[in-house]
């Protein structure tokens, strides 16, 4: 009996941290996985700091959505995969790979919550040399 307690109750807490550290949209996941500019944009904050193999640029939404509609058009999308996510206070983040046409890259994603939803702050982009 207090292996079946023990056991549910390791579960439920289990259950609550993965909910708990879900607060990337999937959105941005699915976007990633589509090459979509369109689609990320939906979850960008009005400024995103783009980081391409380490030139870091400001840029308003429409820019940074422009930017990425170039990345995806020069480097096409084969698929994504999340290699670890997370959250802190009030951001989150993902760390995946990109697969395409011209390589793999390292993305990391970071997001801050603004008036109940996370945007993106920052995508830093980094081709992987296998």
């Amino acid at each position: 009996m207090k292996k079946r307690v023990l056991l549910g109750m390791t579960a439920l807490l289990l259950s609550i941290s993965l909910l708990m550290a879900q607060e990337v949209p999937e959105g941005v996941i699915t976007a990633f996985k589509r090459g979509s500019s369109k689609e990320l944009s939906k979850y960008m904050g009005d400024k995103v700091n783009l980081v391409f193999q380490g030139r870091s640029t400001n840029l308003a939404k429409q820019k940074a959505a422009a930017m990425m509609q170039d990345f995806f058009t020069e480097n096409k999308v084969n698929g994504f995969t999340v290699n670890h996510q997370g959250k802190r206070d009030e951001s989150s983040f993902i760390v995946g790979t990109l697969a395409t046409s011209k390589g793999k890259f390292r993305v990391n994603c970071f997001l801050k919550k603004m008036k109940d939803q996370y945007l993106i702050h920052q995508i830093r982009i980094e081709k992987i040399n296998e």
